[in-house]
């Protein structure tokens, strides 16, 4: 690793001239941090909180995300499943438009009040998952384990009940409708 941190704080000041490619952070925390359009190849954050940062189009890599919390903050476009070890996420009031979870195993990931507009969730392992009053629009659900998953808050979602695993998740009777949509089947 080129750099250590070790509970650390961050702001964007200091994320200005902050390397992430080859730097490991952990129980650190980053406010308002710009990190949009850079590299975090082979970084490790474990612990880590970040909150109202922006990580727009970032590469991660061979990166490592544990128990990484976000609040507020803005990940469009993030891929995070280009063969690094992400597990034990938590998104509040976060931007994750385009994100790819492709094929992660992410069980017990709580997404609140987050726009996942267009993400893909294709192949992930998404049980016992949470999606409290998210944007679903255009969000891709293939071959995914949604099994225990709680979409009853959720909203603007098409899951096709023969491509996904479903067993026990959990909808509301307005987001059952979500499940109909290859049908072509209008409910009023």
């Amino acid at each position: 690793m080129d750099a250590s941190y070790h509970r650390r704080t961050f702001t964007a000041e200091d994320a200005v001239d902050l390397a992430l490619d080859e730097s490991e952070f952990e129980l650190c925390s980053f406010t308002g941090c710009d990190f949009s359009r850079r590299t975090a190849m082979n970084a490790v954050f474990r612990d880590c909180r970040f909150e109202h940062c922006n990580f727009a189009m970032v590469k991660l890599g061979v990166a490592v995300l544990r128990d990484a919390v976000f609040v507020g903050c803005k990940l469009t476009g993030v891929d995070f499943s280009a063969d690094g070890d992400f597990t034990s996420f938590s998104f509040t009031d976060c931007l994750l438009d385009y994100a790819i979870f492709h094929r992660l195993k992410i069980k017990r990931t709580q997404f609140v009040r987050c726009s996942l507009t267009e993400a893909d969730f294709s192949g992930a392992d998404l049980t016992s998952a949470h999606f409290a009053e998210c944007d679903l629009a255009g969000a891709l659900f293939d071959q995914t384990n949604l099994e225990k998953a709680d979409l009853r808050t959720a909203h603007s979602f098409a899951i096709d009940p023969e491509r996904n695993r479903l067993r026990k998740a959990q909808f509301s009777l307005f987001g059952v409708t979500g499940l109909l949509v290859k049908y072509g089947i209008v409910v009023e």
